[in-house]
């Protein structure tokens, strides 16, 4: 029988080092070719759209999917587990939570990978629900010290930056611009709905790793171009998604000046294929648009915990 948890369930038993552990084995299998990734699919209608990823991990006995609704009065996340080996449902899971820290381990695997062993200060756009995951995760493959934060709500953006703060035990500081965020920042995050760059390139130093979680929509934008241009490396969760999905790049893909040839899958960083950073003074990027195998592998461990420690309701199917 299928197995149903909550967010207060999910929120019982998942961690960020559960997250990270997940997204990496995730994209590992991925490059091998031991995992199936399929690009989100949207229905739009006037008033709310459904949103769906779907996966298989096969080595995990997984196949399932990740859909969920957007609407003016919030969003609502599930993710639908199946046996790969005989097509049974085995679980349900409410995943607004999972999604967050799945997100944020995504930048996490990246700046583990990506940024300079040495990075000790972020600069982060956004300060929404988002934010907080990609927060949690990079301070946690980093020695992060100081974190500067700049976002459009005020009230928002002060009160994150004091629970965050309290958190994590460093300082989260309200940055009052674009450039103060990014000035002398080892890390760049970008978690916004941004249509339009959030920052300038020219205030990027060089060796900065940036995550770009936010554009994971054609009418989204987080970075300039000229960003872009500086990168020495632009690393992707994958290919395909990123064709369909990634705001930023698409105007440079359209003018010439990047090529789909040109980018690097994290998967294949991660399992020797492809270089990531060569040189302390390199830009490099992670454009982060989301991937079903994420959310599924951290399903399944979320779901193994769960049993555990007894926690769900059987579903009466299956």
């Amino acid at each position: 029988m299928a197995l149903f948890l909550s967010e207060a369930e999910v929120r019982q038993v998942l961690t960020v080092d559960m997250a990270l552990e997940a997204v990496e084995e995730a994209h590992r299998e991925l490059a091998l070719g031991q995992a199936q990734d399929t690009p989100r699919a949207r229905t739009r209608l006037p008033r709310t759209a459904l949103h769906v990823l779907q996966g298989a991990l096969p080595s995990q006995r997984v196949i399932g999917y990740k859909a969920y609704t957007s609407n003016r009065s919030g969003n609502r996340f599930w993710v639908h587990l199946f046996d790969s080996e005989t097509g049974e449902p085995t679980a349900i899971i409410a995943a607004d939570f999972l999604g967050m820290m799945r997100t944020g381990a995504a930048s996490g695997v990246a700046t583990r990978w990506l940024a300079r062993s040495d990075a000790k200060t972020l600069g982060l756009f956004g300060a929404g629900w988002q934010a907080e995951g990609h927060l949690r995760a990079v301070c946690a493959v980093r020695p992060i010290e100081r974190v500067r934060v700049h976002a459009r709500r005020v009230d928002r953006w002060s009160e994150f930056c004091k629970r965050m703060s309290e958190a994590l035990s460093i300082p989260v500081e309200p940055a009052d611009s674009p450039a103060a965020t990014v000035e002398g920042a080892d890390i760049v995050g970008t978690v916004t709905t941004a249509s339009d760059p959030v920052f300038d390139a020219a205030g990027l130093a060089p060796g900065v790793h940036i995550n770009a979680a936010g554009s994971n929509a054609l009418i989204r934008r987080e970075l300039s171009e000229e960003t872009l241009r500086r990168c020495s490396l632009i690393c992707v969760d994958s290919i395909p998604t990123a064709l369909a999905e990634a705001g930023d790049l698409f105007p440079f893909l359209e003018k010439g000046r990047t090529h789909p040839r040109q980018w690097v899958e994290l998967g294949e960083i991660l399992i020797g294929r492809r270089s990531g950073r060569t040189a302390a003074d390199q830009i490099t990027v992670f454009e982060s648009q989301g991937l079903a195998v994420q959310d599924l592998a951290l399903a399944v461990r979320i779901l193994a915990a769960a049993q555990q420690q007894g926690l769900g309701v059987l579903l009466p199917h299956g």
